[in-house]
This record gives C-alpha cells, sequence and structure tokens, in this order.
C-alpha cells in the first residue's frame, strides 16, 4: 500500500511533434484535493485523461492508486469517478435513466434517487438530458461521478455555467467527500474555486509544471516584498513612485486598476503613503501588503513560462 493516491514520474506525451506534456512530476496523497491549474492548451487534458487511462504515456511512470491507468484500467474503473465537463451522456436518455445505468456499472452505489435530491435535480428525474441546462448537466455529470462511492474523483471544471448558488451546493458536495477522505483531482479556471477546495496545486503551462503547492504557499511567495492599494482617482505611477519616494521601476498599474508596488513594506512607505493620501484627500478603498492573488500568480507565471530564458532575467 502507498499513501499516494497519484504518482507521476517524468511523464511525457506527444502528438507527432507536439509534446503535450514535457516531463511532469506528481505526487497526490490520498484523501486530498489536488488542483491542476493552465491556460487553455497547457496540457491539463493530456494529464488528467493519461491519469484516467484515456491515454497512452510515451514515457514515464503513472501510478492511480497503486495501479497503471492504461494497461491495468479494468481494475482500476471501478475504484474512480470522472465528471465530465460536456459530452458523453446519449441526448436523448432521462436523467433517472442515466442515474440507474451508472449505478448498475457498480457492486455498492449509492441511491440514485437520494444523489439526485443531493444535487438539487430531483424534479428534472425524467426530464431528457437534451433538455437540461448547462449548469443541470454539470450537477448531474457530478452525480454520476459520486455514484459509485469511489476512492478517487475527476473533477473537469465541476461548476462551470452553474449560478452562485448551484456553485456553493457543488463546493458543499465536494467538502462532504473531503470529510470522507476522497482522494480528488480538480481542474478549473476559478482562482476562488482552487483556493476554497485545493489543499495543493500544480500550475502547468507549455506542458511543464511552472509552479506548485498550496495556495497559501503560492500567494504567500512574495509575503513582505509587496505592497497593493486602490484609491478614488486616476493618477499615474509616475506620479506614485514621486509622492512616495520609491524607484518608478517597481511601481505597477494592473489590470484591475490596483497599484501595486514591489518593494518590502515597512513602515516608512506605508506611513508616507498614508500622508499622501490625507494630503491629496484621496480615499484609500484597498490596502494588501505582502501577498499576491492566486490569479495574478498564474498570470505571472504563465505569462513567464511564454518568455525566453533572456527576457526572464
Amino acid at each position: 500500500m502507498t499513501d499516494l493516491a497519484i504518482d507521476v514520474v517524468d511523464l511525457h506525451k506527444f502528438y507527432g511533434r507536439l509534446e503535450a506534456i514535457a516531463g511532469i512530476d506528481l505526487a497526490v496523497p490520498v484523501g486530498s484535493t489536488f488542483g491542476l491549474l493552465g491556460p487553455n492548451g497547457a496540457g491539463k487534458t493530456s494529464t488528467v485523461e493519461t491519469l484516467e487511462g484515456y491515454r497512452q504515456p510515451d514515457r514515464g511512470v503513472v501510478r492511480v492508486l497503486g495501479l497503471d491507468p492504461w494497461s491495468e484500467g479494468d481494475r482500476l474503473r471501478g475504484r474512480v469517478g470522472v465528471m465530465l465537463q460536456a459530452g458523453g451522456l446519449q441526448p436523448g436518455i432521462r436523467v433517472m435513466e442515466a442515474m440507474r445505468l451508472f449505478a448498475a456499472f457498480y457492486a455498492d452505489p449509492l441511491d440514485p434517487e437520494a444523489l439526485l435530491d443531493r444535487v438539487g435535480l430531483r424534479d428534472r428525474a425524467r426530464a431528457q438530458v437534451r433538455r437540461l441546462s448547462g449548469g443541470e448537466y454539470q450537477r448531474l455529470s457530478l452525480a454520476l461521478a459520486m455514484i459509485g462511492q469511489p476512492e478517487l474523483v475527476f473533477l473537469d471544471e465541476p461548476t462551470a455555467g452553474m449560478d452562485p448558488h448551484a456553485r456553493d451546493m457543488t463546493w458543499e458536495v465536494v467538502r462532504e467527500m473531503q470529510q470522507r477522505n476522497v482522494t480528488i483531482v480538480l481542474t478549473t479556471h476559478s482562482m476562488p474555486e482552487a483556493e476554497a477546495l485545493c489543499d495543493d496545486l500544480a500550475i502547468i503551462d507549455h506542458g511543464r509544471i511552472v509552479a506548485s503547492g498550496s495556495p497559501a504557499a503560492l500567494t504567500g511567495a512574495e509575503r513582505g516584498r509587496e505592497v497593493a492599494f486602490r484609491i478614488d482617482a486616476d493618477v499615474s505611477t509616475d506620479v506614485v513612485s514621486t509622492a512616495l519616494d520609491i524607484d518608478p521601476a517597481v511601481v505597477e498599474r494592473s489590470a484591475d486598476g490596483r497599484y501595486v508596488l514591489h518593494t518590502p513594506a515597512t513602515p516608512t512607505l506605508i506611513a508616507t503613503l498614508a500622508s499622501w493620501l490625507r494630503d491629496e484627500d484621496l480615499t484609500l478603498d484597498e490596502l494588501t501588503t505582502g501577498r499576491r492573488t492566486l490569479e495574478e500568480v498564474f498570470l505571472r507565471l504563465t505569462a513567464e513560462a511564454d518568455q525566453s530564458p533572456a527576457e526572464r532575467t
């Protein structure tokens, strides 16, 4: 037995001359929730499909629940649940029919009716899949992934197309699985979702992992070396650097309108900022120090991955 639900060493996957996965390592402990983030085309889908046993690796070692998902897939599938973002069901099948069909694949499935209640689809039990909204289809996919009481669940964009109420319900269901020690692999473009649900994350770009760790570790990597603030006025970065007596090169205006100072959050700097705001009668709407958001970390790292080594120095 191993304490790792997923153990990947030097995984490579090629499509012709394109190297979609360029030698990644993954170690996901049993019972943890692992998030895989990356821009479109980064290699997330190829990685997850290899873990699920749908693609054969060209090089490297892949173990899922101690088994090779490609050569031992028959032994693995009954222990794994897969939530697909779209497709996979006959459009004409009815919701309850799909639930009972999937339940029949497992030795000890959950009760289909109770599970439909849990994901808020009991009143859609007789509806054809083609009649479901995008969010309803996602909730059905989640229920189908859970019905076999799997040890490991793959969730692909689980809240895509959901309204806030359905999203919160889905998060609650995921947390219930976490309490039952189910291992979860989550791919998402929602940074708040990744921060709220994941124990550890890996950011992948161009087939390589560019950063990994807990959400707190990734967002706190710049702790003490950055100040960000938002004010009720539009002033130039040169004005900010002059007012605070700092190098203009460390002042940045982010896309969301915040001013980011890439410099330590010293008491002198904070006091100078407060004095300038007072003197100019400017209102401070937001002030944070030493911690980037996960979205900022993601954007910075994936932008760096697009640069040449010379550009990054």
